[in-house]
């Protein structure tokens, strides 16, 4: 089972490149280095997001400070000047763990990831082709992102997973049904990409329309009655933490943790004081009575739109 070595919550570097939005690469490395700062060691990237630009920034904000730095990277949606494709191709495997290493200027990756199946491709024979890479020690340990309980099982027998990263928050719950039971079957642990809910859960989403670039609005929970009903939820939450003295994400990060000490949680902010604020929700530690309090007021039956209609859109664009 992959673990951070400090905290169980990381830091989603996706956003200083794409989906969200113009960044600062000034200001993402500073948000980076204060999340190191404060107690994060685990960094998530992938050579898709800005088409190697976030392993390149990311390899620059952790120069000099590698042994404090768990690195995490992907390969398998390729994004190019013709658009964005999935190729996992045993033979392309070591060329795009090579290429990762170099933008991350490292010699070796914590975790690497399948970012989607490719399903030209058996999930054994990419599995097969990722194992090489741990015996040559270039990787330490492998991970599966999105991907089903059958095609987990499939993997498992030929390399060990460590860990299984999806879409997990308060505000969607579904992988409890069947992703989240069996990487725990398999002793993987589960990393939650958008743990608060796309900005959805730190009761803080811009009042204005989502401006260029910002995937969200092709998301059917972010439009019309459907988020006004999602923000109904969010209000209720943020009473809640206003009772803990805490912000509205922080208690959906805590809530998150309370699912298992196999869960880690990967928010992400291009901001230094949000990354600092989500790291602190580590130290809020909910009872089972708390949780029970947080899924009555919220409950998963109460959340509207459809994540799954959207992951096709997730995929085409190598977010997520």
């Amino acid at each position: 089972m992959f673990l951070p070595r400090t905290g169980r919550i990381g830091l989603g570097c996706m956003g200083f490149s794409q989906a969200y939005g113009p960044a600062d690469d000034e200001q993402s490395i500073l948000t980076i280095r204060a999340a190191l700062d404060h107690g994060v060691s685990l960094l998530d990237t992938a050579m898709s997001y800005g088409g190697g630009h976030n392993e390149r920034l990311v390899g620059q904000a952790v120069a000099g400070r590698r042994d404090e730095v768990d690195l995490a990277t992907k390969f398998g949606i390729v994004r190019g000047p013709d658009g964005v494709r999935l190729d996992a191709h045993p033979e392309r495997v070591r060329t795009y763990c090579e290429e990762s290493l170099t933008r991350l200027g490292v010699d070796v990756i914590d975790l690497y990831y399948l970012h989607r199946v490719d399903p030209t491709v058996p999930i054994t024979e990419t599995v097969g082709a990722m194992s090489d890479l741990v015996s040559a020690g270039l990787v330490r340990q492998l991970g599966l992102c999105e991907v089903s309980p059958a095609q987990l099982l499939a993997a498992r027998a030929v390399h060990p997973i460590a860990a299984v990263q999806t879409e997990w928050s308060l505000a969607w719950r579904e992988p409890e049904d069947d992703i989240v039971p069996a990487a725990r079957a398999g002793g993987a642990a589960i990393v939650a990409y958008s743990p608060l809910g796309r900005g959805l859960l730190t009761g803080a989403l811009p009042t204005e329309p989502f401006g260029p670039g910002d995937f969200r609005a092709g998301d059917p929970r972010f439009a019309g009655e459907t988020l006004t009903a999602n923000l109904a939820l969010v209000d209720a939450v943020k009473d809640k933490a206003s009772a803990y003295g805490v912000s509205t994400g922080q208690l959906a990060l805590a809530w998150l943790l309370a699912q298992g000490e196999d869960v880690v949680a990967i928010p992400g902010s291009r901001h230094p004081d949000r990354a600092v604020s989500n790291a602190a929700a580590a130290g809020l530690v909910l009872s089972p009575a708390d949780v029970d309090e947080l899924n009555a007021v919220a409950p998963r039956t109460a959340w509207r739109g459809d994540r799954r209609s959207f992951a096709a859109y997730h995929t085409a664009r190598g977010t997520g």
